[in-house]
């Protein structure tokens, strides 16, 4: 059996994520769709298509070599959702990135575009991880800072 359209999209998703083709990630969103992150303790707002944008173009400074793996896939043709659970691993200057995702994505009629993103993270990676990371980022900001004085003299 061929794979949904939907499915297809979800796969492209994919790809364009392991290709860090941002551009391909956010054009298979509709305009209107929203990221919304999980659990909402982490506090973080839902995200329209330029932040997300921006957002997942900050991965391109901070992951080398970035995967993502799909290792489970549940999906509802009817109601146009798609679950997916995700294992995603990179290079980082703070070490090996080593996250878990569960991305549960509703479709337009069509399956061509992600109309709502719920994304469930790894919340012990967040606390533990990101605060490592940022410190590293920060280095690196001072460092070009540091740079960028050098040269204007």
């Amino acid at each position: 059996m061929a794979p949904t359209q939907q499915r297809q999209t979800a796969d492209a998703v994919i790809d364009a994520f392991n290709r860090m083709d941002t551009e391909a990630v956010v054009s298979y969103r509709d305009p209107s769709c929203l990221r919304h992150f999980h659990p909402t303790s982490l506090g973080y707002s839902p995200q329209d298509n330029a932040a997300y944008l921006k957002n997942i173009n900050s991965f391109k400074t901070i992951f080398q070599n970035f995967r993502l793996e799909v290792t489970d896939v549940i999906e509802d043709v009817p109601n146009r959702k798609i679950c997916m659970w995700l294992l995603a691993k990179a290079d980082t200057l703070a070490g090996e990135y080593n996250n878990e995702y569960v991305w549960n994505m509703e479709f337009n009629e069509s399956g061509e575009k992600i109309v709502g993103w719920k994304e469930f993270v790894d919340i012990g990676m967040v606390r533990d991880f990101l605060p490592k990371l940022r410190k590293e980022m920060e280095k690196v900001k001072e460092k070009q800072a540091q740079v960028g004085e050098g040269a204007s003299i």
